[in-house]
């Protein structure tokens, strides 16, 4: 694979191999366990939700996909190749692009600087700059506020750049944390109808989001972490209807 993944084709949406894979993954934070045994799949082409509440691993979970985190056990595998002794600069160049959770920008750099930082280790300049345009385009107030500094944005707008600057690494693979977080509702809803834009333009997504209805109700099969463990998993709309899961996280 090439430092800049390649957009997926219809052979890759149609082959049975997942783009990405967790297998009986641990996490160890000192002698705190935050992941025990984290199977999950992401087929190419899906959005798939992880819920759960607040401290259950969600966050740990992306973290140690993009390789911010070392698992102590287990494997992480991206079109079947493994990545979980990589550092997080390799992973996000063979196709990982991660949006963290709180955004992480860098407040004092423009907005246009922010987005280049995604691109940084792009060699494809003719690429790098179509891919700007279909940033600007995907977020118009992005484009507006390109000469802004970061840190003088709205949280709406942070937001925006925060997935503008990881699609800038035309990722493979999408990590989204929490992209609601913080968010009005009708900032909320069109940043959504972007993130399935974007799906649809052949972009694997995993998303973390604190809205489990919303969350469910984009992504096509979810998975339920409960204290580091997935408790259950399945297509979203079964578990919508699972007694549990409207008890816990819909408010039912």
């Amino acid at each position: 694979m090439t430092g800049t993944a390649a957009v997926l084709t219809g052979a890759d949406a149609g082959s049975g191999m997942p783009v990405l894979e967790l297998r009986e993954v641990d996490v160890l934070y000192g002698r705190v366990q935050a992941l025990r045994g984290v199977s999950l799949t992401v087929g190419a082409g899906e959005i798939v939700a992880l819920i759960g509440s607040n401290g259950a691993g969600k966050t740990t979970t992306l973290r140690t996909i993009s390789g911010l985190v070392r698992p102590s056990k287990g494997s992480i595998l991206l079109r079947g190749q493994p990545i979980h002794t990589l550092g997080a600069e390799k992973i996000a160049r063979l196709g990982v692009g991660h949006a963290p959770e709180g955004r992480r920008l860098f407040g004092r750099m423009t907005v246009r600087e922010n987005l280049d930082m995604g691109a940084y280790s792009r060699k494809d300049r003719a690429g790098v700059r179509s891919d700007f345009e279909r940033v600007y385009e995907l977020f118009p107030r992005v484009k507006e506020r390109s000469g802004q500094l970061a840190g003088s944005l709205s949280g709406g707008e942070q937001q925006m750049v925060a997935i503008g600057r990881a699609m800038m690494a035309r990722p493979t693979v999408l990590l989204l944390d929490e992209p609601s977080l913080g968010l009005a509702p009708i900032v909320v809803e069109n940043l959504f109808a972007v993130i399935r834009e974007i799906n649809q333009g052949g972009t694997t997504v995993l998303l973390i989001e604190q809205n489990a209805l919303l969350a469910l109700n984009t992504a096509r099969r979810g998975y339920v972490l409960e204290v580091g463990e997935v408790a259950t998993s399945g297509p979203s709309q079964e578990l919508l209807r699972s007694p549990e899961v409207q008890r816990a996280y819909l408010g039912m």
